[in-house]
């Protein structure tokens, strides 16, 4: 059996043109989770990241922190759905980057305006009727993430770390704890950016262990560093 360490990515840049870039903050949490592994003894056998740069990003700041030296790879499996078509699938008036944002700006609160469009859209994703219309459908999604989950099994190490997004632990969460494919959304909205969700992976039998624990962020000079995007 291995350990697995699900790391979710750091706060990227919501709102830009750019999302696929750590902000600023993002960067920190990173590094701040590679402390809090090194003071806690955590040493991975191997480091594994998914194929986008805050992957890499994260992982680069959170390994330097922790002093770690563990080989890397890559797995494909865990790379995110593109929530940008899926929105403009749902939306086609808000296609465009600014035209998202000028509809946002019409919310008192835009983040929760948001929040309410994206469950529409991904209800939409997954609901499997308009599967056509997508560049990559939601069961093909959901099956490259449990490939990328075997591909995680398959390796030797005994400790990995594996940074990746929301929308990968999510799946992988669900199909552990046997929960409705339909709920799997339901477990990406409360992860945290650089937070952990530990699995314990083998050959015949997979266990959840830990879900979106973030102790890294908490403190008397951590405030404000909690966030969801």
């Amino acid at each position: 059996m291995a350990n697995v360490l699900l790391i979710r990515h750091g706060q990227a840049s919501f709102g830009t043109a750019d999302y696929d870039r750590l902000s600023t903050l993002g960067e920190e949490q990173s590094r701040r989770l590679g402390r809090w592994l090194k003071q806690a003894g955590k040493v991975p056998d191997l480091v594994v990241v998914g194929p986008l740069r805050r992957h890499a990003h994260t992982a680069d700041l959170c390994v330097e922190a922790a002093g770690v030296t563990a080989p890397r790879i890559t797995i494909t499996g865990l790379d995110e759905f593109d929530h940008e078509e899926m929105l403009a699938r749902h939306r086609p008036d808000l296609a465009s980057h600014d035209a998202l944002l000028a509809e946002l700006a019409r919310f008192e609160n835009p983040h929760r305006a948001f929040q309410h469009m994206f469950a529409e859209a991904a209800a939409r994703w997954t609901s499997g009727e308009f599967d056509h219309e997508y560049v990559r459908s939601w069961t093909v999604f959901r099956g490259a993430v449990l490939e990328g989950l075997q591909a995680l099994a398959a390796q030797e190490a005994r400790t990995i770390w594996a940074f990746t997004s929301g929308g990968p632990i999510a799946v992988i969460i669900n199909a552990l704890v046997g929960a409705p494919v339909a709920d799997t959304f339901a477990l990406s909205w409360p992860l945290a950016n650089t937070s952990t969700s530990r699995i314990s992976i083998g050959a015949q039998r997979h266990s959840l262990i830990s879900y979106n624990g973030w102790p890294h962020l908490e403190g008397a000079d951590s405030r404000d560093l909690v966030t969801y995007r």
